[in-house]
């Protein structure tokens, strides 16, 4: 049996031991001590003394740039928005210092190339991908590189494939929770997953709208809702068809702590495993596997309410740091995680539990 987490919300709450079930806690008691860790109020001015005196540190996994070939492909059917639009470098290197991040692995956001036709997605995929790496040349040690593949054409991201990795020697890929109406788990994708599998690769995996759950409801954007229901989708995806467990050398990391993920684990654990036709496929024990194994990232999700559940279900371990620049910022996310983790646990996701799957910066 593991030690309790040393994180500070938790000295506060009997609730969150390591285990599954949690200890009785009122509600009221559980807010009130989750929002004094947190310190809920003063992000905007936030210029906490570590981040300001000491070195950057921090690993974001989840930080979006604009490359121009991209942006103006996006612009040409209207889909791009501000925060992609005005994105520049100066912007990114200014977060970046004000939160303490020393790295940021970049990859371009929803909705990635899946609009455009096999060619021109071939062909933005791999421009943009040069433009990462050039940015990541022209500023050593401050980013890293998660190749935008052009999926869902599958033969043009296998050649993708091998030009990131043997070429720009990217450290991993980043791709969509579904492309229209497919996700990850479908067959259609194995060969994609054969090759990063063969590779060893770090997958990084960011929401989008799929073609059932657009325009749901007025008002409200897919981001709000749909994009963390997007995420448990693919992850259910992956389990259930088998895809995660057969291939195991990939390194998956879901976005925004997954998603819905921990509103609905108990579903995948007991539901799913105990009712066809899953029953006599998987056990609560194979499923729990593949959950903690997989990495989550802390962007929009740096509040002591999210990681209580999150910390629950998976490890420490397994959580990395993410911020979602350009829509949210590194010092938000900077503030919110030292609000609740101290000691090894905030050392853990703020930058080693990265490094494991990220070889390439332990030298850095």
């Amino acid at each position: 049996m593991t030690s309790a987490p040393r994180h500070k919300l938790f000295a506060r709450c009997t609730c969150c031991l390591p285990g599954v079930g949690a200890a009785a806690v009122s509600r009221r008691g559980f807010v009130a001590g989750s929002v004094a860790a947190l310190g809920l109020g003063a992000v905007a001015g936030f210029t906490p003394k570590a981040t300001a005196q000491a070195k950057p540190h921090r690993i974001d996994v989840h930080h979006h740039i604009s490359p121009p070939t991209w942006l103006d492909a996006l612009k040409k059917i209207n889909q791009t928005n501000p925060p992609m639009a005005n994105w520049s470098v100066q912007k990114t290197l200014d977060d970046m210092d004000k939160g303490g991040v020393a790295t940021s692995i970049t990859s371009p956001t929803t909705p990635q190339t899946q609009p455009f036709d096999k060619a021109d997605a071939a062909r933005v995929a791999r421009e943009s991908n040069d433009y990462a790496k050039k940015l990541m040349s022209d500023h050593p040690g401050r980013f890293g590189v998660f190749a935008m593949l052009p999926l869902p054409h599958v033969d043009e991201s296998l050649k993708e494939i091998a030009y990131a990795f043997d070429t720009l020697k990217v450290d991993g890929v980043g791709i969509m929770t579904s492309y229209g109406d497919k996700w990850l788990g479908y067959p259609e994708f194995a060969p994609v997953w054969e090759e990063l599998n063969r590779r060893k690769a770090t997958v990084y995996t960011h929401p989008t709208g799929a073609n059932c759950c657009v325009n749901l409801v007025r008002g409200i954007g897919e981001s709000t809702v749909e994009f963390g229901t997007d995420t448990t989708r693919t992850i259910a995806s992956l389990i259930f068809s088998g895809t995660s467990q057969k291939y195991k050398d990939i390194n998956w990391i879901f976005s925004h702590g997954g998603g819905a993920l921990t509103a609905v684990a108990e579903r995948f654990l007991v539901q799913m495993v105990s009712t066809p036709p899953y029953k006599d496929k998987f056990t609560h024990d194979q499923v729990n596997a593949e959950l903690t194994r997989f990495y989550y990232d802390t962007a929009q999700v740096s509040n002591p309410i999210t990681m209580a559940a999150l910390v629950k279900l998976v490890p420490i371990a397994q959580i990395v740091y993410g911020t979602d620049f350009p829509y949210r910022t590194a010092a938000e996310h900077t503030k919110g995680l030292t609000g609740i983790f101290s000691g090894s646990d905030l050392a853990a996701i703020d930058r080693d539990n990265a490094l494991r799957i990220l070889p390439r910066l332990k030298a850095a």
